[in-house]
């Protein structure tokens, strides 16, 4: 792939990458708890590794063929959403959280990051839609190892913008208590908003 396509490609996905969202709201929640915003990131990032493995497998396109998977996996995500919305509203992270706390529940954070992309139907989209306009089968490159080029570009800048949000969250937030309740309850109505949002889109449609 020449370096123009390469360079096309980044600016729409950084684009996309740089509009909040479920995402953002998950890597911000982080953020505010120690130690936590690693494994919360890595999650996230494990969600979009499984849909470039889908996509170098070919099933993106059946997947989104398919208005019965689709509803399915919308339904699923909204609701996922819209679970932890209302968890981190019941329970905010704390900052200054103990390591030991953390610790046990790394696991735990990082399979919440890896449901929040992995079920998101729009990063589902987005590879159907997005990865084929920038993918050329006459090239002397495999198609397999064009979509592979640009899942990990994809994934590096998720991991780049979603580990900066968290940490500027942290820096500003970490010595404002108030704030930083106040925008991890924004973050939770975040995700249950965005949950109902999906979920009445996809009903409606």
């Amino acid at each position: 792939m020449d370096t123009t396509t390469v360079a096309a490609f980044l600016a729409v996905d950084l684009l996309l990458v740089f509009t909040p969202g479920a995402d953002w709201a998950y890597a911000i929640s982080a953020g505010l708890s120690d130690r936590s915003l690693v494994p919360a990131v890595a999650g996230l990032i494990a969600g979009y590794a499984g849909y470039t493995l889908l996509a170098l497998a070919g099933l993106v396109v059946i997947v989104a063929s398919s208005a019965t998977v689709l509803t399915t996996l919308t339904i699923a995500g909204a609701a996922y959403l819209m679970w932890l919305g209302w968890g981190v509203l019941r329970r905010p992270p704390i900052v200054g959280t103990s390591t030991e706390a953390i610790a046990s529940s790394r696991g735990q954070i990082m399979l919440k990051g890896a449901g929040i992309s992995g079920l998101n139907p729009k990063a589902l989209l987005l590879y159907f839609s997005l990865f084929p306009q920038f993918i050329d089968p006459a090239l002397d490159w495999p198609v397999a190892a064009q979509t592979g080029l640009l899942g990990t570009l994809h994934m590096t800048a998720c991991a780049l913008v979603y580990l900066a949000v968290g940490m500027l969250a942290r820096s500003v937030l970490k010595t404002r208590p108030s704030a930083a309740r106040a925008v991890t309850r924004v973050s939770g109505a975040m995700m249950i908003a965005i949950g109902g949002f999906l979920l009445v889109e996809r009903l409606a449609g």
